[in-house]
């Protein structure tokens, strides 16, 4: 088993007044040449946008775009002719292919917004961009890791270009779980989000971030309170 942790404290950090963002992996003026990716995982930010500010319009290509709202609206337009707006509770994810152009905005004016903004490497270049769009019930996520992106259309939650999986899950304590990875060439990112938890032997923080490959499966065990990701990613690039 190969393991590698972020404490949250060590992530890239920018404030920029309107937004305010921290960065597990290399991105924009934050550059970390150990921090580059987690296999096919490529970006994890953790953004919150004042009140009525957003992202402009701004294109993208081959990549695979995956937005977690955990707090306000966020509102989002691109070319391919997508308006909505998502919440805490909805999953996003825009496959951006060939290219395509989009903005996402705080829709409120009186409240910030809190998301996850996550980019995965495709698997396939140039596919023709789409969108895709789920929304959760607290009841879905009730002391169980809730699947929440594959790559099968036919699945739970979002799809992506990308033999990846994604899991989340809210625990009132005590509970240990034995994550199976789908395939075990793959690793497997835990990210906590709130609360705290044990991944193996490594104990874990709000926003710490541990990445383990070269093993079949993780034990989790979750603390008082724990609201926890897990990207199941190919380690190949």
């Amino acid at each position: 088993m190969k393991t590698v942790f972020h404490k949250a404290d060590t992530r890239g950090h920018a404030n920029h007044g309107w937004l305010k963002t921290y960065h597990s992996f290399s991105f924009a003026a934050y550059h970390n040449p150990e921090r580059m990716n987690f296999g096919v995982l490529r970006v994890l930010n953790d953004d919150e946008v004042a009140a009525g500010m957003g992202f402009s319009t701004h294109a993208h290509s081959n990549m695979e775009i995956i937005s977690i709202p955990l707090e306000g609206d966020l509102e989002h337009k691109d070319s391919i002719g997508n308006t909505t707006v998502i919440k805490e509770g909805d999953i996003q994810a825009m496959s951006a292919g060939t290219g395509v152009r989009h903005s996402e905005k705080n829709k409120n004016r009186d409240k910030k917004v809190k998301f996850l903004q996550i980019w995965i490497l495709p698997k396939k270049h140039d596919v023709d961009p789409r969108y895709d769009q789920v929304a959760l019930t607290p009841g879905d996520l009730e002391n169980r890791f809730c699947q929440i992106l594959s790559p099968h259309p036919d699945d739970e939650g979002v799809w992506i270009h990308q033999d990846a999986w994604f899991y989340l899950g809210n625990f009132d304590g005590g509970s240990t779980i034995r994550y199976t990875l789908n395939d075990p060439s793959d690793g497997v990112y835990v990210f906590v989000l709130e609360g705290r938890c044990r991944v193996q032997d490594q104990s874990m923080e709000r926003r710490d971030g541990y990445g383990v490959w070269d093993t079949e499966s993780v034990e989790i065990a979750t603390g008082a309170y724990s609201k926890i990701l897990l990207m199941e990613v190919p380690m190949k690039t």
